[in-house]
């Protein structure tokens, strides 16, 4: 008995003893840096994982994402929210890309520094199925789609930095940018997990803000359940893939307004809501645009008035519409493609009948099947996924 007892003792001696730090870490961050930290943003104990896994139904159309480095995005998340990086100290990259919008603004031209106002209105980054799959030159080559409305930026980092420095929008230079970012305690801690040190320079914040975007991504909409258990059909627009039959969990509404959405739309904006198409098209909004989109920034006069052609998630969150915020609803939308397309000398073909400018001649039941379509790509877990959230305390 006394042997037992003894036994007993022994292993609760064992069990209580503090392991070496050698063996087991306790914090991630350190005593020091997680006070640092706690006293301005809310972070977890341990950094969000923010690995991003395809759906079957588009990885088996052949999109890829790439790896994110997840210290590199929770600083980005960080950066991508800090209002002390604008030269007033209210204006952050998520002002004009609000979380519970899918990333957009609820104007058609964003509030940018001493109440200035941008010039174009603010893209969707919640319209994309993820920005690393088919967005940037430096992860996709040549053929990838750029950033901005007139594809002028090749990556991430390019797309950051001319938001920072534009005057309308944060009106930073970079030196600026770093120079206030080291200057704030709770950088130092992110960085030396990040970076494995606390210098603060241009391409470190840059990339860093290019892993928490390319952390983005939107696939866990209705639409995306549905298209995961159906069969997968080609149609011959530039390899665009398209769901012809019915979707079982869909309604009747929502397949007729898909059947709409695959005979009207999908040859430019996706049918699997994966890469978009097109990379840019003049869609026809007016005969002589002041804004020459693409063309002006190409010198190319044939692709003025063409813009970049967008995926359609979260796209009944996202008004108002186009680059300059034109149409307030979604019905507007709707109806400008069914009878208001203007026949510019650049309107893509694929919106032109016999050389004259389409009309869809949608009915009114076709315009609420498509809305009732379009409502099924809302993906609510990417609107309250809290690792893409404010992290600051208020």
């Amino acid at each position: 008995m006394k042997k037992l007892t003894y036994l007993f003792v022994l292993l609760a001696a064992v069990l209580l003893t503090p392991a070496c730090k050698s063996d087991f870490t306790y914090y991630y961050y350190d005593e020091e840096q997680t006070k640092v930290l706690a006293e301005y943003l809310n972070l977890p104990e341990l950094p969000d994982d923010y690995t991003v896994t395809f759906p079957s139904h588009l990885s088996s159309a052949g999109l890829f994402t790439r790896a994110v480095e997840r210290d590199k995005a929770v600083l980005g998340r960080v950066l991508f929210y800090d209002k002390k990086l604008s030269k007033d100290g209210t204006v952050s990259c998520a002002t004009c890309h609000k979380q519970d919008l899918a990333f957009s603004d609820n104007k058609a031209f964003s509030d940018g520094v001493y109440d200035r106002s941008t010039t174009r209105n603010s893209f969707a980054l919640g319209s994309v199925a993820n920005f690393s799959a088919y967005y940037g030159t430096d992860l996709n080559g040549s053929n990838a789609i750029r950033f901005f409305w007139d594809n002028r930026a090749e990556t991430a980092q390019d797309q950051s930095r001319g938001s920072m420095t534009n005057a309308n929008e944060m009106d930073m230079s970079m030196h600026d940018i770093t120079t206030t970012v080291a200057s704030q305690p709770y950088y130092a801690p992110l960085f030396a997990k990040a970076f494995g040190t606390t210098e603060v320079t241009e391409a470190k914040v840059l990339e860093a803000v290019a892993n928490f975007v390319n952390a983005m991504g939107s696939f866990q909409s209705k639409f995306d359940q549905a298209a995961n258990s159906s069969q997968v059909s080609f149609s011959g627009n530039f390899g665009n893939v398209v769901f012809n039959q019915d979707f079982t969990g869909f309604t009747a509404a929502e397949n007729r307004g898909k059947k709409l959405y695959n005979d009207n739309c999908s040859s430019c904006h996706s049918g699997n809501m994966g890469r978009p198409v097109l990379a840019l098209a003049n869609n026809g909004l007016e005969l002589n645009p002041t804004d020459k989109g693409v063309g002006a920034i190409s010198g190319n006069s044939n692709e003025d008035g063409s813009f970049k052609v967008p995926t359609l998630r979260n796209v009944v969150l996202t008004a108002p519409y186009m680059h300059d915020g034109r149409f307030q609803t979604l019905e507007e939308v709707i109806e400008f493609y069914n009878t208001g397309i203007q026949n510019h000398p650049n309107l893509h073909s694929f919106l032109k009948v016999n050389g004259q400018a389409k009309k869809m001649n949608f009915s009114a039941q076709d315009k609420s099947d498509l809305m009732a379509f379009l409502n099924t790509l809302t993906d609510d877990h990417l609107l309250a996924d809290k690792k893409f959230s404010d992290p600051f305390k208020q």
